[in-house]
Formats: C-alpha cells, sequence, structure tokens
C-alpha cells in the first residue's frame, strides 16, 4: 500500500513542478506577458471592373507593386472609337445649340423681309388686275372680259395675298428667334450626349487594373488573351502595411493588456531580432482557442483575440508566420 501511495505522491509533485515551469515560460522579464501567435495581413482579390479581353499582365507572383500602378490593361479599341464617335457628335450638338441661341443672323432677316416685300407687291399686282379686269367687264356689260378670266384674276388674287400672309409670319418669327423649348431640347439632348461621353471615358478608364495600394503580388490568375470579368480575379495581392500579429490572451492576464502597450516581436527565424510594436486591438468577446494557436494552455479555454500592430520597415515578417509576442509591463517595451 505504501508503494502506490508514494508514486501518487511522485506524480503530484512532478504535475505541480510542470504547471510551474508552463507558468513561469509565459512570462518575461520583470513579469512581462509573453504571447504566441501568427503574422496577419490583408488581402485584396483584384478584378477588373468590367468584362474584355486582357491585353496585358504587367507583374508577377512577388513582385512589390505601389498604389497607383497600372498592372494589367483589357483591350478597348471599341470603347475608344465609341468614345471618338460621341465627341463628334457632341461638336454639332454644340454648334446646333449655339446656333439657336444665337437667333437670326442679319443676312436671314434682311432675306425674310425682302421675301415679303416681294409677296407683298405681287399681291398688289394681283389686286390691281383684278380690279382692272373687273372695271372693263362691268364697261363693257361683261362682254369685254369672260367670266373665266375674272375667275382666274380673282384667284390668283387670293394666291397672292395668302403667298404674302405666309412671308410675314415667316418674317415675324424670323425677327423673334428660336423658341425656348427647343433651345432646352437642344441642352438636353447635348447633356444627355455628354453623360454618354463621361460613360464610355469611364469603361475605357476601367480597362486598366490599378493597385490600390502598396502590396506584393501573392498570385497572377490571368494571362494575355483570357475572358476577364468582374467576378474573376486578375491578381491577388497582400497589403504589406499594416501588419500585425494576432494572438490570444486568457481572461487572467486580460488586465494586463492594454490598447497602445508596447511590444516586441520575434520569430524563429530571427531569434536574436525583435520588431517593435504596440497592442492596436482587443478583443471584447471571448472565444475558444483556434487550433493553428500554440500556446501551452488548455485548447478548450476562453481566450480573447489581441493584435499587436507591428512596424516591419523590412518586410522581415511573412503572412501565416508564428511569432511570439512580449508586451512590456510599461509604456516602453
Amino acid at each position: 500500500m505504501k508503494k502506490p501511495l508514494i508514486a501518487l505522491g511522485l506524480l503530484v509533485v512532478l504535475a505541480l513542478g510542470a504547471w510551474a515551469w508552463m507558468h513561469q515560460r509565459d512570462k518575461g522579464p520583470d513579469g512581462a506577458l509573453v504571447l504566441y501567435g501568427n503574422v496577419d495581413i490583408r488581402q485584396v482579390a483584384l478584378a477588373f471592373d468590367g468584362s474584355g479581353r486582357v491585353a496585358d499582365m504587367q507583374v508577377d507572383e512577388g513582385d512589390a507593386v505601389q498604389a497607383g500602378q497600372v498592372l494589367a490593361t483589357l483591350d478597348t479599341q471599341t470603347l475608344t472609337l465609341q468614345t471618338e464617335q460621341a465627341q463628334a457628335q457632341i461638336g454639332v450638338q454644340q454648334q446646333n445649340l449655339l446656333r439657336l441661341k444665337n437667333g437670326s443672323r442679319p443676312e436671314e432677316l434682311a432675306q425674310a423681309r425682302s421675301g415679303y416685300a416681294a409677296a407683298q407687291a405681287d399681291a398688289e399686282r394681283a389686286r390691281k388686275d383684278l380690279a382692272r379686269l373687273q372695271g372693263i367687264a362691268a364697261q363693257t356689260e361683261h362682254r369685254g372680259v369672260s367670266a373665266q378670266e375674272l375667275d382666274r384674276a380673282q384667284a390668283a388674287a387670293q394666291v397672292a395675298d395668302a403667298q404674302a400672309a405666309q412671308k410675314r409670319d415667316a418674317l415675324r418669327l424670323t425677327e423673334i428667334g428660336p423658341r425656348k423649348e427647343d433651345i432646352a431640347a437642344a441642352e438636353a439632348q447635348l447633356k444627355a450626349s455628354e453623360a454618354q461621353l463621361a460613360l464610355l471615358q469611364h469603361q475605357v478608364s476601367q480597362g486598366q487594373l490599378v493597385s490600390p495600394s502598396d502590396a506584393v503580388v501573392r498570385s497572377r490568375l490571368l494571362e494575355p488573351g483570357d475572358m476577364a470579368t468582374p467576378q474573376k480575379p486578375a491578381y491577388a495581392l497582400a497589403i504589406t502595411e499594416p501588419k500585425w500579429v494576432r494572438v490570444y490572451v486568457g481572461e487572467p492576464d486580460l488586465g494586463k493588456v492594454k490598447p497602445g502597450q508596447a511590444a516586441r516581436v520575434t520569430t524563429d527565424s530571427a531569434p536574436g531580432q525583435s520588431i517593435a510594436g504596440k497592442v492596436g486591438y482587443i478583443s471584447s468577446v471571448a472565444e475558444f482557442t483556434p487550433k493553428s494557436v500554440q500556446t501551452e494552455e488548455l485548447r478548450t479555454s476562453l481566450v480573447y483575440e489581441v493584435r499587436v500592430i507591428v512596424e516591419d520597415k523590412d518586410n522581415a515578417l511573412r503572412l501565416g508566420q508564428p511569432a511570439t509576442v512580449v508586451l512590456s509591463n510599461g509604456d516602453a517595451p
């Protein structure tokens, strides 16, 4: 009976020693908190806004790109021709609107007045011819002029009067100028054409795939000659700034972590070199420890996610890389 009791006591002592040793490993110098996690960055699946055939892919995997840099282009020859056609139509509509706003030219007014004067002269002559024939008919008791001649003269006088009235109305319209409704319609048509041109120009500009920020190309997913769509990414980019280490803190140590708290980050690939950082985000909701996190605690325990923003000027950290974070007690690491 004594031997089993002795063995059980030894197991308890060893367990307590192991727990104390593990607990001590999570404490750095001066009681600093040591956490373990992985490097994380934002990623972008970059696709063209429109559809078309890929004309050029300018960067490859691993290339560093700058914000605003053109990464790929589509064949936009058809859209370019449509843009030129729309520009020509706008030029015609602009001249038409200018003509309406300027009104009638002096030459047009002079022409309208001359036409009205000529029509008045014709009407006056037709009336005199009719009056003369009517006088002859009255003097000769309708024997000197036939009824047909009188009818023709009367009809000619009516036609001349109508033509004179038409020329008078045309002169009045020329003097007044275009209607306001016609000018408004021309302006609206011009605006519609300008909007169509802007749309075509925007579609042409969308033929260039531009990097939204400084990043590194992770994947090149299309090649020249492929058909691109908004649903089919052309590149996968890894945004290198900001970069952070995602760690998890147990509830007993949560009070030791504060936003803006200074930190030092090290990796197994460079254990003697540390990278400065600070606590940027502390989750307000507890969660189970992810299986990907290598901790010394039980995986069933509840933890809080913490993001430690790092200043990786030498771009030494890589996505998913395991890292060790040491949080200092004060403001300085």
